[in-house]
């Protein structure tokens, strides 16, 4: 079975992404053409080292000199000049003191950000009851940009000025990668660009920071021992031993005019979106599988019949994860279409998949192009003419990002409607309602995850809205339009963040489900002998020529009260326990009656075998929940995909099958228990947040990527 499109693209990001970690050692290379997107996770997420291309560096340089570099302060360069606004051009002939003044202007005056706490304001003016009020949010980070995302966009910006048209001297490139390198990141606002002449704000931090400004601050101290801080510029550059850099040229434009916040917020979240979309698949397989749905919705024939590719690689995809499962259905044998149809959560899940994967698949060669293109302006000419154009505009990756926030209200929808399904007892097919491992009247297990999820998907279907139909003119127009793609990678990094907390709730939900499915299979292959003995024992004190042994009538009327039995307990789950075996019981109590004598004696040995099997079922339902609690493992009925999931919940996570007892004694544990690695985990919420936690970090996207590695 031949991997799709988008399993090729993931598999190859992760194993390049992988790579980069396991050898922290070795730089990443830029040399303008190159920088993939794991380049910019490990630089950005996991602190991955820079450095520069030695060939490209001599390229810049040769072609920088040839330029600028015969120029004094006072001599005239040839070619217009304009600001990043509506300026008329200052001439046709540019004096170098003048230019380089502007440059640096340029870079000032776009210091207007908001940044709290950046200042020690005088609260004097302000009531003591003012001045003394609690922040709504955390001072710092309600205004700045995460150092991931700062980090990202360093790494692009050097990149993308790593070209001998943007008119830079080599020494920018080195100071921005001494910068990432000593892990002195600029402190940035989180709002301020329309991302129309790029996202010139937030470039300009980094810049201010490259000149050693006290103006502006950036984190510097080692993160292993928590020492992180803030200081002004100046003092982060002492820190790091780096010189500061004085702008020449046209050096200023280059640090500011470009869509590297953009870009590298938009990198970051496409990372995510990608694991996310494949956890998607590696999720609805598990959910085909507690949910006992059909094979043949991922037909190979369907696909084949409307071919779209996206559609095609699910399908492809799903088919895979199940192979080995013992809960799906195979060979389905009813005749009746209602009967044998499953709800679309999962019936239909190629066909809503599918879009997404090749949405991600244009997102993703946008976003690649973008991260190894010139952005910058002017862009200077091999001949030394300066070209104004508009590669500023961040459109692309606005489009890019709109697809992926878009996309995450889809795959949130899909997981909504897969764990509501599994809850609720009326579409799940034989689980408990709230998928309790308790008695249903006494425990209500994953009530709050539904309400959980349904919150999540309402807050994905507002994130869903476009950005890109707000766009307002700015600078008198000069903007007339403007790509607003670093406000669209800003929420769609939201919309990613909700729906990985969608998933890890779904997860585990998935998880108790496949445990309900095996506990249920061990007791039904516990109780079998039982019941099928009782019964032949009652059919022998009925019917004379029948023993308790007999292999003839009797086995085959035993067998049958059998598969009546166990469709009745999977119809009633909404009931405790005993009442599920007594009303199973009273409806094949009538079956029994019509093949044995009326008499008497009859009519006392089949309520006499009523109550016994109701004992020995519930007696064997304890001892099989018992047991399985204490141990519980569902690996060997599930398909090749789930097993790995299920394995890194219970096993790595150590995230146990739980019901009320557990919660109960958890919540009180203080840590001085004799049992306390019990209870590691105190809450379902607890629980919810390693898995949340889990994707965050990546561990648990290395263990769905092997699952697309197998197909």
């Amino acid at each position: 079975m031949a991997a799709g499109e988008f399993s090729r693209v993931l598999v190859s990001h992760w194993r390049e992404l992988q790579d980069k970690l396991r050898s922290q050692d070795e730089e990443i290379t830029i040399d303008g053409q190159n920088l993939s997107l794991a380049a910019v996770v490990a630089c950005a997420r996991y602190g991955q080292d820079v450095g520069l291309s030695a060939e490209m560096v001599e390229v810049i340089r040769q072609h920088t000199e040839k330029i600028y570099g015969v120029l004094r302060d006072g001599e005239t360069i040839p070619g217009t000049h304009t600001s990043w606004g509506g300026t008329p051009s200052q001439g046709a002939h540019m004096q170098t003191a003048a230019m380089e003044h502007i440059q640096r202007g340029l870079i000032r005056d776009s210091h207007f950000g908001i940044l709290s706490g950046e200042t020690d304001f005088d609260n004097s003016h302000a009531l003591r009851m003012f001045s003394s009020a609690i922040p709504l949010s955390d001072p710092v980070e309600s205004t700045s940009m995460p150092e991931s995302w700062v980090r990202a966009t360093m790494i692009i910006r050097v990149n993308t000025l790593a070209y001998e048209t943007a008119g830079v001297r080599p020494l920018l490139l080195e100071k921005l990668t001494q910068l990432l390198n000593m892990d002195v990141i600029p402190r940035v606002p989180l709002r301020a660009s329309i991302s129309g002449a790029g996202d010139l704000s937030p470039l300009s931090y980094i810049g201010g920071v490259l000149q050693g400004k006290p103006a502006v601050q950036a984190w510097i101290g080692d993160r292993i021992q928590g020492g992180r801080k803030l200081v002004p510029g100046d003092e982060a550059l002492n820190y790091a031993d780096i010189d500061a850099l004085e702008i020449r040229a046209k050096e200023g434009m280059a640090i500011f005019a470009g869509t590297a916040p953009s870009a590298g917020i938009a990198c970051l979240a496409l990372h995510e979106a990608m694991c996310l979309s494949a956890l998607a698949q590696v999720l609805t397989a598990m959910s085909a599988e507690a949910l006992c749905c059909a094979e043949e919705s991922f037909h190979p024939l369907i696909s084949e019949l409307r071919p779209h590719p996206g559609q095609t690689e699910c399908a492809n995809n799903l088919r895979s994860f199940i192979q080995g499962s013992k809960l799906t259905v195979s060979d389905v044998h009813s005749k009746d279409f209602l009967a044998r149809s499953d709800r679309y959560g999962c019936r239909t899940a190629p066909q809503w998949i599918g879009p997404v994967l090749e949405d991600f698949q244009l997102a993703h060669s946008q976003i690649c192009i973008e991260i190894n293109s010139t952005t910058d302006n002017p862009i200077i000419d091999y001949s030394g003419k300066m070209l104004h154009g508009g590669n500023f505009q961040a459109k692309a990756v606005t489009s890019a990002m709109e697809k992926v926030r878009q996309a995450c209200q889809s795959l949130g929808q899909i997981f909504f409607a897969q764990c509501t399904e599994l809850i609720n007892p009326a579409s799940n097919k034989g689980l408990a309602p709230n998928l309790v491992v308790d008695e249903p009247s006494q425990s209500g297990i994953f009530k709050g995850t539904d309400i959980l999820i349904a919150g999540l998907q309402s807050e994905l279907g507002f994130l869903s809205n476009p950005v890109s139909t707000h766009v307002q003119f700015a600078e008198m127009g000069y903007q007339g339009i403007n790509s607003l793609a670093l406000i669209s990678g800003r929420y769609t990094l939201t919309a990613v963040d909700v729906l990985t907390q969608l998933a890890a709730a779904h997860l585990v939900a998935l998880c108790q489900a496949l445990d309900l499915r095996a506990l249920h299979i061990q007791f039904l292959y516990a109780l079998a002998p039982k019941f099928k003995l009782l019964t032949r024992r009652c059919l022998s004190e009925c019917i004379e020529q029948i023993t308790p042994s007999s292999d003839g009538g009797g086995a085959e009327i035993a067998y049958d009260l059998w598969v009546h039995l166990s469709e009745q307990i999977n119809r009633t789950t909404h009931l405790d326990s005993r009442a599920r075996f007594e009303s199973a019981m009273d409806y094949l109590q009538t079956r029994l009656l019509r093949e044995v004598p009326a008499t008497q004696q009859s009519l006392q040995s089949v309520q006499q075998w009523n109550y016994d099997c109701v004992n020995e079922a519930s007696s064997t339902y304890q001892t099989v929940r018992t047991r399985y609690l204490g141990n519980p493992d569902a690996t060997p009925i599930l398909g090749k995909a789930s097993r790995r999931m299920y394995t890194y919940v219970r096993r790595t996570l150590e995230i146990p099958l739980f019901g009320s007892e557990y919660l109960g004694k958890a919540e009180w544990d203080d840590g001085t228990s004799q049992f306390n690695n019990r209870y590691k985990y105190r809450s379902m919420g607890a629980m919810i947040s390693a898995v949340y936690e889990a994707m965050r970090n990546g561990a648990l996207f290395a263990t769905v990527v092997n699952c697309f590695e197998e197909v």
